[in-house]
């Protein structure tokens, strides 16, 4: 008895700070992830409460005559722009400090620990909820690595990268597709961070 998850990165935004739109490659990005799914049985679809997430959730919902719920556990871990004047430069530094320090607390948002956390709940939840069912999940990379930090071995981690805590800011590309299985409470990985629907 189990519930598969797609969890799409949400596609190219727009580079500014605050909670941005996708941008015009972002757009395609997210008609080609809804051809992908358009060949697919899927049940649900949710999203991350943010700009970018809902957009590309809405063009691939459209696209599949699915509606859309969000969970506000699907954001980000910290946003640029959530912490008022800090620089872009600032906000690596401090992304990259949480990477490396996962229970680190940022003045602004979570821990990686916390925000990995928050994803598997909400899995673990719909999981329970939706036995069966294919579900949808845009989201953002930084909390899907964080999840997969948290949810994986070093060895099942360094066999998608030989160094997949170093390299995870560089590892979910936009609108890729991580298909993770969850039966009776636990994880499996059954494909990382594909893009193969965005280069046909």
């Amino acid at each position: 008895m189990s519930t598969e998850f797609y969890l799409v990165r949400h596609a190219e935004k727009e580079k500014n700070v605050g909670d941005v739109s996708i941008s015009t490659e972002g757009i395609k990005q997210a008609h080609k992830t809804a051809n992908l799914f358009s060949k697919m049985s899927i049940d649900k679809m949710i999203s991350s409460p943010l700009n970018r997430a809902k957009q590309t959730a809405q063009i691939v919902a459209e696209a599949n005559h699915i509606t859309i719920s969000e969970d506000s556990r699907l954001r980000e871990r910290a946003n640029w722009g959530d912490s008022p004047g800090q620089t872009f430069q600032e906000f690596v530094e401090m992304w990259n400090r949480c990477n490396k320090e996962r229970d680190y607390m940022p003045p602004v948002g979570d821990s990686a620990r916390r925000a990995g956390e928050r994803l598997s709940s909400c899995l673990l939840e719909l999981s329970d909820q939706h036995p069966h069912e294919s579900m949808v999940i845009v989201t953002h990379g930084g909390l899907i690595t964080d999840f997969m930090v948290n949810e994986f071995t070093q060895d099942e981690l360094n066999r998608i990268h030989p160094d997949f805590i170093i390299a995870q800011s560089e590892l979910v590309p936009e609108c890729s597709v991580t298909h993770i299985r969850c039966c009776d409470g636990r994880f499996t990985l059954v494909d990382f961070a594909n893009i193969t629907h965005l280069t046909r």
